[in-house]
């Protein structure tokens, strides 16, 4: 089954599908958890534990590929979420209950909006009694932390969210409210600026200098244009780099050991941590969707976790490479591959004063010198190798 997603690489992301009950579990339309019509069963899924469901492959991202960087970064955060069927609908329009729900849940304030205090809230909007059961709590939360207006008297949680509205939600998600209103008299660059509401100008200027938002290619902004599944991803994203990273399932350093038997290894001021890795954890390198094994020492990560194990890496610096190493430590041990060769070498190092394991990936024609009899567990060994792969064992 891997040989086969890895065929579809472009096809593959990762959905963490937190099964509350409700639609709130995905906040996608027609995702009741009563509904199962659509169900392509667990095929592709691994579950974590009762509580969390990860769901490998979305079939339907083949002309939407661009986004799955996005779609899996916020899944890994419990953002934004796929269907139960295993696809994401990348071009279907977003909702404005579904932009809600995920710019509250970007601003972590998903546990409080799933609260029973909040989900009993008697909401006064006029359309109150069309806002679904599961939404109420983020309404409520929403409401609380300023992302409507005073004037606002209804929801219209089933209108599509078009670009001028969830760029004004998501500078507000941001707290960059007061700051947008100091902008209001901006000149924006788009050629259909004319139809951006004065009183929103200072939104979407602000946005502009955050990098949230940008034009098309003809120079225009269209404000009321619907945005899709797969827009909304990549401009909750960009908002999400913004944000002070309030979820402590959110590491990040320098990965100092080839990966070994699902194991990542970090590195952070001198201390080394081993993450346990799903063996289907979505690895983002130099922008595309790469096995674990692609991860090289020297790269610099931002790893997300759930239940103790590692479900996102995004490598946000590159090893350097072509680079040449020689290194010393004592043996401990070796992996062979199916031909019996040496596939890995795993040796204890002394790092900054701290004793460290630390696994190679060996070359299959690696040269073994030395005093070979000498090649067994706590035994000196020199290796020398290029771009973290060992061509020569010298053994003391």
């Amino acid at each position: 089954m891997k040989k086969n997603l890895m065929k579809k690489v472009v096809a593959t992301g990762l959905v963490l599908t937190m099964v509350m009950g409700g639609a709130s579990a995905a906040f996608a339309k027609g995702n009741d958890r009563d509904d199962h019509k659509g169900d392509k069963g667990d095929k592709n899924n691994i579950h974590i534990n009762t509580n969390i469901n990860i769901n490998l492959n979305f079939y339907d991202m083949q002309s939407a590929e661009w986004a799955l960087r996005y779609i899996a970064s916020l899944a890994s955060k419990g953002v934004f979420e796929g269907y139960e069927d295993g696809s994401f609908k990348p071009h279907n329009n977003v909702s404005r209950i579904e932009a809600i729900t995920a710019a509250v849940r970007l601003m972590g304030l998903r546990d409080k909006a799933e609260s029973a205090a909040e989900m009993q809230t008697k909401l006064n909007f006029k359309d109150a009694d069309k806002i679904p059961s599961w939404a109420v709590g983020y309404v409520a939360v929403a409401l609380e932390n300023d992302l409507f207006t005073e004037s606002d008297d209804a929801v219209q949680p089933n209108q599509p969210a078009d670009r001028l509205w969830a760029t004004t939600l998501l500078v507000k998600a941001l707290k960059l409210d007061t700051e947008a209103k100091t902008k209001m008299n901006s000149t924006l660059p788009f050629k259909d600026a004319k139809k951006i509401p004065a009183g929103s100008v200072g939104y979407v200027e602000e946005a502009i200098e955050k990098k949230l938002v940008d034009g098309f290619e003809d120079n225009t902004f269209r404000p009321n244009q619907p945005v899709t599944r797969a827009q909304l991803a990549a401009l909750l994203d960009r908002t999400n780099d913004q944000l002070p990273d309030q979820d402590q399932n959110t590491s990040t350093g320098t990965v100092s050991a080839a990966v070994y038997n699902n194991t990542l290894s970090l590195t952070k001021a001198g201390a080394t941590t081993q993450y346990a890795l799903h063996p289907e954890a979505f690895v983002l390198r130099n922008g595309v969707k790469v096995p674990a094994a692609a991860l090289q020492v020297g790269d610099e990560v931002k790893v997300r976790t759930f239940n103790n194990q590692v479900v996102y890496v995004e490598v946000t610096k590159m090893a350097q490479a072509n680079t040449s190493f020689d290194v010393l430590g004592t043996l401990n041990g070796t992996t062979l591959n199916a031909q019996g060769k040496i596939a890995t070498i795993s040796i204890n190092q002394v790092v900054n004063g701290v004793n460290q394991a630390t696994i190679y990936n060996v070359s299959a024609d690696v040269a073994l010198t030395g005093n070979l009899s000498n090649f067994s567990q706590n035994h000196l060994v020199e290796l020398k190798g290029q771009d973290q792969l060992v061509k020569a064992i010298d053994v003391k």
